[in-house]
């Protein structure tokens, strides 16, 4: 079963937790601290997978999770990192947030591989936080906590060639004579449910992939029938063929049809409307006998089906040519214009610029600092952050200036704002990266 589109849960591994312990050994009385340093979290990466077209694999498994920093140990030992988790995905693969929609990975073109979620950072052990006034401190810093997104997989077929117009206008049967794909055909309405990728070989190392997108109708732009689920996987092709039924064998008009398909294009995505087209006027063997041998290039009989649509629309720059997929007229010329015109378009794959940087929204990533009440004792506040860890490594706290310098970068900050308002009282504690200090006005 073809599956184009899947909704997932992501979870990055939480750092480890940095350990407090102090060096016990004989003849060592008064050994310092030797707690080591929590293990990274795991990353949450998406891999293109070459053997793999279809998100199947994430339609019925929800939450994909990479494994947790392990705490620092005594002696000094360092906590084992996270292991990754790997999601592999077919190329085309958009990962978006799902609450917004913004993109956040393209694994299309050069991008194979992507770091989507990075797991938390392993929080130090006490070892880091001895000075010279406090020797044998018992704060270790507790690890990055893991992070988790909702994100949806979109799967945009990577194509060269796109084959649009309305339902049984004949798209897969030009595609099942073209290439060596083997569509489901049959004469009714929506024969294909899911798109279709062919291979055309024209020789001399000519040839590009073709996708079957299944037949649009009006109203898709809105999500009408199953608009969206189509429409975008014309989004990545260079060059759109536009199928039209030029007998008229259902009593539709093909000019009418083109220009609604357009309309719907449009309306979908702007940049649609303005991809390099051509029309294969199809279903030619059904034209009665007079009309079907004026269908030859360049003819513009008014009376002919054929002519009709290239007097409509050759004018407007777009060729148009009359092909039975049936019987195999016209096919040839058909692909080798089709080629001529590749060969003016970009070659390169269209890749959607990243809009959400998950690291961006870490909780307190962009803040200073954090200031919160310990949860255990009332009388005891933490304060941590960049800004802060900054200025104690370049403060010296034992001098009177030094301290005094400090104290004034609290004030200008806010943090003492932000205590006051949290109740700190005089004698509380306030602990910084190892460092404690008894608050007063």
């Amino acid at each position: 079963m073809f599956a184009d589109r899947a909704k997932i849960i992501i979870r990055s591994g939480k750092g480890g937790d940095g350990h407090v312990s102090f060096r016990r050994e004989k003849f060592v009385p008064d050994g310092g601290p030797d707690g080591g340093d929590g293990g990274r979290g795991g990353d949450v990466i998406f891999e293109v997978d070459n053997n793999t077209n279809t998100l199947m694999a994430y339609r019925h498994h929800r939450k994909f999770s990479a494994s947790d920093g392990e705490n620092g140990k005594k002696k000094r030992q360092h906590g084992a990192d996270g292991e990754s988790i790997v999601l592999k995905v077919p190329e085309g693969t958009v990962v978006k947030l799902a609450k917004t929609g913004e993109v956040i990975a393209d694994l299309s073109g050069r991008n194979r591989r992507q770091v989507i979620l990075q797991g938390g950072r392993g929080g130090n052990g006490n070892m880091h936080y001895a000075t010279s006034t406090m020797q044998a401190p018992v704060y270790a810093q507790p690890g990055q906590e893991a992070r988790e997104l909702e994100v949806t997989l979109e799967l945009k077929l990577i194509a060269d060639v796109g084959l649009i117009g309305y339902p049984n206008v004949g798209k897969s049967t030009l595609l099942s004579r073209i290439s060596n794909a083997s569509p489901k055909i049959a004469n009714y309405h929506f024969t294909t449910l899911e798109p279709n990728l062919g291979v055309v070989d024209l020789g001399d190392e000519q040839g590009f992939v073709v996708a079957d997108i299944p037949g649009l109708i009006e109203g898709a732009s809105q999500g009408a029938g199953l608009g969206h689920e189509f429409l975008r996987h014309i989004e990545r092709c260079k060059v759109l063929v536009h199928v039209v039924d030029a007998a008229s064998v259902e009593g539709r008009d093909p000019v009418e049809d083109i220009y609604r398909i357009d309309e719907e294009l449009a309306a979908y995505n702007v940049s649609l409307e303005k991809k390099p087209q051509i029309i294969a006027a199809n279903k030619c063997d059904a034209l009665p006998v007079s009309q079907a041998e004026e269908t030859g290039p360049g003819n513009g009989c008014p009376e002919d089906p054929v002519g009709r649509i290239r007097g409509e629309f050759e004018p407007k720059g777009v060729s148009v040519y009359a092909i039975s997929a049936a019987t195999g007229q016209g096919i040839k010329e058909l692909l080798y214009a089709v080629w001529q015109l590749l060969q003016t378009v970009p070659g390169e794959t269209e890749v959607f610029a990243q809009e959400y940087f998950p690291e961006e929204h870490i909780p307190g990533n962009n803040l200073p600092f954090q200031v919160w009440k310990d949860e255990e004792d009332a009388h005891v506040f933490h304060v941590e952050g960049p800004k802060v860890e900054k200025m104690l490594g370049y403060t010296n706290l034992d001098s009177e200036k030094g301290f005094r310098f400090f104290q004034n970068f609290l004030k200008d900050t806010g943090i003492l704002k932000d205590l006051r308002d949290l109740g700190i009282e005089d004698g509380d504690t306030v602990r910084m990266y190892g460092l404690q200090f008894e608050y007063y006005e």
